[in-house]
C-alpha cells in the first residue's frame, strides 16, 4: 500500500481529521454519495460530518493497482442501513499527495 494511502487509513482509524485532511493536495477532490468535496478543508468537514452521523469504522481488505492509481476495497461498518458494507476507495496520487478519492 502506498505510504500516503496508508496514512489516510491510519488517520481514519485514529479519528484524526487534521491528519486525514493533510494527506490531500490543495486542489484535491473527494467524491462520495453523489457529492464532490474540494480542497482539504471541505474534505475535512465532509469526513467529520460523516463520522458524527454514522460513527463508521473502515478496515482495508484488498489492494489493487500501483503508483498513481490505487484501489482499496474496505469493510465499512457503523450506524447506517445495511452495515457493514464493502466499498471501493479509488485513489489518484500525484507528488506524494492524494489528488482524488472516489468512494463507491
Amino acid at each position: 500500500m502506498p505510504k500516503i494511502v496508508k496514512a489516510y487509513f491510519d488517520a481514519e482509524h485514529r479519528n484524526d481529521p487534521d491528519a486525514l485532511a493533510g494527506v490531500f493536495s490543495t486542489e484535491a477532490i473527494v467524491k462520495d454519495e453523489g457529492a464532490v468535496h474540494r480542497g482539504p478543508r471541505a474534505i475535512r468537514d465532509w469526513w467529520v460530518a460523516a463520522k458524527e452521523r454514522t460513527h463508521h469504522v473502515t478496515a482495508p481488505i484488498e489492494l489493487a493497482g500501483s503508483d498513481d492509481k490505487v484501489s482499496v476495497r474496505a469493510r465499512v461498518s457503523g450506524d447506517f442501513p445495511n452495515s457493514p458494507v464493502t466499498l471501493e476507495f479509488a485513489f489518484t496520487i500525484e507528488q506524494g499527495k492524494i489528488v482524488e478519492l472516489e468512494i463507491g
